[in-house]
């Protein structure tokens, strides 16, 4: 078992005073068998009545409503969690689906449909699999998965993007770069284009200063795995979710998590300054 404490604040500044509309936190870690969390505490200013819901995903939702004009907006989240996914390699798929291909038993398919995708498949993700894999090969379904995740990790290149949205997985291959949400939806339509099911996470890497985790959340994926269950692979550092890996929120559509979402009427002009910090703790009696 392994603790961390996770501060991420976040402060909008307008040039006049405003009136925020509702705004959408993600911010509380999914609690599991493999998650707890052992304190956590929410400020925000101005003060904002907070009330919490599960969406559909089941990801933990606070609503902030505001009641006062304001010029400046402060979300402060501290949470300290206990993570006891340390060997995230000790599953065991059904035998069934130990080799691609295979078909998903059709009672997980029907409650599967989601995460397989849909719209017309990008030729360029077409063209980008058939350099990692050949229909006539078999090969052991967590093979296959390890070396997309392991493709993307070393031919495209990180690159911190602070404009929002998701770029398509043909932009991410013709550019050969991309943000840790970008690498993230390159594998999912991968995945997807060889009928797996998949779905986006958002939440935050314990790991030393580098250019995809310093002050900000963090992204990577799941597949489903018949007996396994969710899987998570993070394209950006080339390695299976484990024990560093905090997921916050889960999703089919890459762009429908952000942390923070909301509205405000007045001026048109502000300015956004994020933080994060993730700090392993010791591990208390």
């Amino acid at each position: 078992m392994h603790r961390f404490r996770i501060i991420h604040r976040t402060y909008y500044g307008f040039t006049s005073q405003v009136i925020l509309g509702t705004h959408q936190l993600l911010l509380r870690p999914r609690e599991g068998h493999d998650l707890k969390i052992e304190s956590a505490k929410l400020v925000i200013s101005p003060t904002a009545v907070v009330r919490w819901h599960r969406d559909v995903e089941n990801n933990s939702v606070a609503t902030a409503s505001f009641s006062q004009p304001t010029s400046r907006l402060a979300i402060e989240s501290e949470m300290i969690i206990r993570q006891f996914n340390e060997a995230p390699l000790d599953f065991v798929v059904n035998e069934t689906a130990a080799n691609y291909p295979f078909e998903y038993p059709a009672a997980d398919r029907e409650l599967l449909v989601p995460y397989f995708g849909i719209g017309p498949v990008e030729a360029a993700v077409r063209d980008w699999i058939a350099m990692i894999w050949h229909p006539a090969e078999r090969i052991e379904t967590y093979e296959l998965l390890g070396r997309i995740n392991s493709r993307i990790h070393q031919d495209v290149q990180y690159r911190t993007r602070e404009e929002p949205g998701v770029q398509s997985a043909a932009q991410t291959l013709a550019l050969g770069s991309g943000s840790c949400r970008d690498f993230s939806a390159l594998f999912i339509a991968a995945a997807r284009q060889l009928g797996l099911a998949a779905r986006f996470v958002s939440g935050y890497l314990n790991a030393p200063p580098s250019p995809f985790d310093f002050g900000s959340t963090h992204a990577w994926l799941e597949v489903y795995l018949p007996g396994a269950g969710w899987k998570g692979f993070d394209p950006t550092t080339g390695q299976l979710a484990g024990i560093d890996n905090i997921p916050v929120a889960v999703a089919r559509d890459p762009e429908s998590v952000p942390p923070i979402a909301g509205s405000y009427h007045g001026c048109s002009g502000a300015t956004m300054d994020v933080g994060v910090w993730v700090e392993a703790l010791p591990v208390s009696s």
